[in-house]
């Protein structure tokens, strides 16, 4: 789905409302896609008992079922994929209090073999150090992101050698490419004209945003020298002034705008 890069912002949250319902009814990026057809058939299969208490917690943590979710990945090779906890739960109350859209402020974890992988559009990643995926990750991987869903691994420093190997890897026919500053994730609800914003120094150069594009749509994003998960922590973790944190919300807000609408 293709969107003027200048679409009015009111029209953009009626849009992602009716996708996030949309997903809601089936939860899967795309109902027809291999994800679509998994997660259809993880709601077929007979529901075990409920206890009292667990009807109470569904009750008290997901008093909207229509709620988008987004789930931190849990990958390998010895990266703290656990860095920043506060990072997912701000940002999706940022999402929720800027846009109205229904969001579950609630921060899921998963692993890519993990059964519930299916049940989310949008993965988040980010940490210090390598990320590896196995033969059998890759495989799945690349299922969930045929299927219709999206990655965004944030560098939060020394994480671009060996991840940028990784997607190489992921699909070998694909070119990993940098994406040019006109490209519609830097546009499509916020405008970010120089690409993606500068939140941390690291090394001192340009941040960059990296793709793997599939059906002329990216599926994966990978952001380096830029670190807007860091600015999406509690502001006394790393002070960081206000409109840096918020250019690092408006950023992550534009990759969660084009990983539904796109």
């Amino acid at each position: 789905m293709a969107y003027n890069v200048y679409m009015s912002q009111d029209i953009l949250r009626y849009a992602l409302t009716g996708i996030i319902s949309l997903l809601v009814i089936v939860p899967a990026v795309v109902a027809q896609s291999t994800v679509g057809r998994q997660a259809v058939e993880a709601m077929a299969e007979q529901p075990r008992p409920v206890s009292r208490g667990e009807l109470h917690l569904a009750g008290r943590f997901h008093p909207d079922p229509s709620a988008l979710k987004v789930a931190r990945l849990h990958y390998s090779g010895g990266g703290d994929w656990y860095w920043g906890s506060s990072a997912i739960p701000n940002f999706l109350k940022y999402v929720r209090d800027e846009t109205g859209f229904p969001v579950d402020t609630i921060e899921r974890q998963t692993t890519i073999m993990e059964a519930d992988l299916f049940k989310y559009p949008f993965l988040f990643a980010t940490g210090h150090g390598v990320m590896e995926f196995s033969a059998e990750e890759k495989e799945r991987l690349r299922t969930y992101l045929q299927g219709g869903g999206f990655l965004f691994v944030n560098d939060s420093y020394g994480m671009a050698d060996s991840f940028l190997g990784e997607m190489r890897s992921l699909f070998p026919e694909r070119e990993v490419v940098e994406l040019p500053f006109d490209h519609d994730i830097y546009h499509c609800f916020h405008d970010f004209p120089t690409g993606p914003p500068k939140i941390h120094e690291h090394d001192g150069d340009p941040p960059r945003g990296y793709a793997l594009i599939l059906n002329g749509r990216v599926v994966l994003y990978f952001l380096v020298e830029s670190d807007i998960g860091d600015g999406w922590e509690d502001q006394q973790v790393h002070n960081d002034p206000p409109q840096k944190r918020l250019e690092a919300f408006r950023m992550g807000l534009n990759v969660l705008t084009y990983a539904l609408l796109y």
